[in-house]
């Protein structure tokens, strides 16, 4: 089986991290927070994911800069999760072509609500409210399962 590890950043609710820890029931991953992952050897792992809430209609810039300052090596498998209060646009899009852009093979986005009170949000209670959900989560599951 695959050796993943799964680079992340959840701040404000810890929607993302509720997923990932989710994901870690269903399958044997290593969860990395972004603030220790300039430490890692990439090379240990066959599969590195990237998830992050979305800040801005965008990733993290934390972890879009850890992409951009890395070499994964050519053909890496990486994937992407996310979180976010309203889907709108698919926000992973400009990282998923920067990781092709540097050599890696993209073999999957999973996203799901999360609950938001950033920004307007704040002024009526949040959005999403109750996500990640068990209906989430159990999607989280069958998405990790099937990387």
């Amino acid at each position: 089986m695959s050796k993943i590890g799964i680079i992340y950043m959840s701040y404000h609710h810890g929607n993302t991290k509720k997923v990932l820890d989710a994901m870690k029931e269903e399958r044997e991953i290593d969860l990395i927070d972004i603030k220790d992952a300039n430490n890692i050897d990439l090379s240990l792992y066959d599969k590195i994911g990237l998830a992050s809430g979305i800040y801005f209609q965008d990733v993290s810039k934390l972890i879009t800069n850890f992409v951009n300052n890395q070499d994964f090596g050519k053909d890496k498998e990486v994937f992407i999760i996310y979180t976010c209060g309203l889907k709108i646009t698919n926000y992973a899009k400009k990282l998923e072509k920067l990781l092709i852009k540097k050599g890696c093979k993209h073999i999957g986005t999973f996203d799901c609500k999360g609950y938001d009170t950033f920004g307007p949000y704040k002024l009526i209670g949040g959005v999403a409210k109750n996500h990640p959900n068990e209906e989430d989560l159990m999607n989280a599951r069958k998405f990790i399962k099937n990387i």
